[in-house]
């Protein structure tokens, strides 16, 4: 089964370069989106298996709650991309960690294979160093 992801990025060229790098690697972008009412749009009723959001998207800072809600609601597995680090209490739980931008596609992809692998499984790829898990 294809691995189904959600681009929440505001800036369009940064997601299409993802949406590329993705697409060629197998991956099944379900959309891009470039605030949290379009990605709560995209996600309403279809199945979304990680989720690359932003931290300030088109509507403000507001990728932290999203990325949190995407995590709960839609049982996605969520690595934010931002320039920006977080503080503690914005790495809400469920949330797997941060990639700072800008990440190389080796960096993404090996997150994304983190992110879909089984854990506890000793064949699992060990997380990127890139990847700050926040569990």
């Amino acid at each position: 089964m294809t691995a189904r992801v959600l681009i929440v990025e505001d800036e369009i060229l940064t997601a299409m370069e993802l949406e590329t790098v993705l697409t060629e690697c197998g991956y099944e972008v379900v959309g891009i989106a470039p605030d949290s009412a379009s990605a709560r749009a995209l996600v309403e009723g279809q199945r979304i298996d990680v989720a690359l959001v932003d931290v300030n998207l088109r509507d403000g800072r507001t990728g932290v709650r999203l990325g949190a809600e995407l995590a709960q609601v839609a049982d996605a597995k969520v690595i934010y991309l931002t320039a920006h680090p977080l503080p503690p209490h914005e790495r809400p739980p469920g949330v797997l960690g941060l990639l700072t931008k800008p990440s190389d596609e080796r960096i993404v992809l090996g997150a994304m294979r983190f992110a879909l692998s089984e854990r506890g499984n000793p064949m699992s790829p060990p997380p990127p160093p890139a990847l700050q898990l926040f569990h």
